[in-house]
């Protein structure tokens, strides 16, 4: 009862930060940025520290042309790209196997979500202090712009976390693919990104689709539905929210501000937010928890698991901050979805969780409906473009 009456608190403050939002225009950022300096990124992917400099956050869209530098830089792009969301689903796939798996042994989503938080602040202030990685330096404009972007991300993990402990981890996933449908009507009512009607029109599908899953789902669970509902919510005004931010770090918010050093302040914020959240929620009952998993698992291997989640949950959203510097909101959106069928398979072979004919039905719907908006959308963006020159 406690969770519930927490997940709707949670969900009504999110929804009451999006309300006070105010309008930005992610073309007039773009704009003021055509006179400033971009930076440079570097990705290790052979360590797994991920230790990452600078960023750039201001790439030319990719586009079509008889020079063949133009051509081979944009190939280059696309393998860049490619890369992150590559990196990004096999990180986010072993993460939420992980934490389904902590989860069933230790039922505190709050804390255990807010302890992941640590994990990551602990490996960012590390790597600055280290001086691996520049320290970023916030302005009082960039902290309020970080402030925000922390609670919706801090909303949106522990929605996710109250969701993944409520019902099966396949369950969530399926409800979560409606994360473009938020997306595109966070960038439309918020911020002023439009798109053509047609492009809306193929969203249809997508909630007909994932609606037509839940409908008779075994493992349906109005607490797992609703928070992960929430959880969409909450992560798509992240994504368009950080997105603002990337594209004014140039100078107006603070310096050092690369993506991956944007997300470690964020992180760090969310976990100072979430404190009193699961202390209100769990209260102690994470100590009383951990002494009842004793005889099942030992010390060490409850701090392990806690430890290589949290480093998980971080790396992963890391390298997605990563891509969304080089991508729009929505395509990140979708992006994210089509990551879910690689999560929902590995889940079901894991835990063996079973699927009805009509959970999987709709899911191939919903997912056909969100390549068909990828390919209708970019149609258009090439359209206007076209129509522009």
């Amino acid at each position: 009862m406690r969770s519930s009456i927490l997940a709707l608190a949670l969900l009504t403050a999110t929804a009451s930060a999006a309300s006070r939002q105010p309008y930005v225009s992610l073309a007039a950022r773009a704009s003021s940025l055509q006179h400033q300096s971009s930076q440079k990124s570097a990705l290790d992917v052979t360590s797994s520290a991920l230790t990452t400099t600078n960023v750039n956050t201001n790439i030319a869209p990719i586009r079509g042309g008889d020079d063949e530098e133009d051509a081979s830089l944009s190939l280059l792009a696309r393998f860049k790209i490619g890369g992150y969301f590559g990196l990004w689903y096999i990180l986010n796939v072993v993460y939420n196997i992980l934490n389904k798996k902590y989860l069933n042994v230790i039922s505190a989503p709050l804390t255990v979500g807010s302890l992941q938080f640590l994990v990551g602040s602990l490996y960012c202030l590390i790597l600055w202090s280290t001086k691996l990685r520049a320290p970023p330096i916030l302005t009082p404009a960039g902290k309020t712009a970080v402030n925000k972007v922390g609670f919706y991300h801090m909303a949106g993990q522990e929605l996710s976390m109250m969701s993944l402990n409520a019902g099966a981890v396949s369950f969530t996933h399926i409800v979560k693919a409606l994360e473009p449908f938020f997306s595109a009507m966070v960038s439309g009512f918020m911020f002023g990104k439009w798109m053509n009607p047609v492009v809306y029109a193929t969203l249809i599908p997508v909630v007909g689709g994932v609606a037509y899953a839940c409908l008779k789902e075994r493992a349906f669970s109005w607490l797992a539905f609703y928070t992960a509902m929430g959880s969409n919510l909450a992560f798509a005004l992240r994504a368009v929210v950080s997105k603002s931010a990337l594209d004014a770090s140039g100078g107006e918010l603070g310096e050092n501000l690369s993506s991956v050093n944007l997300f470690g302040i964020v992180t760090c914020y969310a976990f100072i937010q979430s404190i009193p959240l699961f202390l209100l929620g769990e209260g102690l009952s994470f100590v009383q928890l951990w002494k009842d998993a004793l005889p099942k698992s030992s010390t060490y291997e409850l701090v392990k698991g806690l430890v290589i989640s949290g480093l998980f949950h971080y790396l992963n959203n890391e390298v997605m901050y990563l891509a969304l510097s080089n991508v729009h909101p929505v395509t990140l959106a979708v992006g994210n979805t089509m990551k879910r069928v690689f999560i929902v398979v590995a889940s079901v072979v894991v835990f063996r969780t079973p699927i009805t004919v009509q959970a999987a039905i709709g899911s191939a719907v919903g997912l056909g409906g969100v390549l068909l908006y990828s390919l209708t959308k970019q149609y258009y963006e090439e359209l206007e473009k076209n129509q522009a020159a």
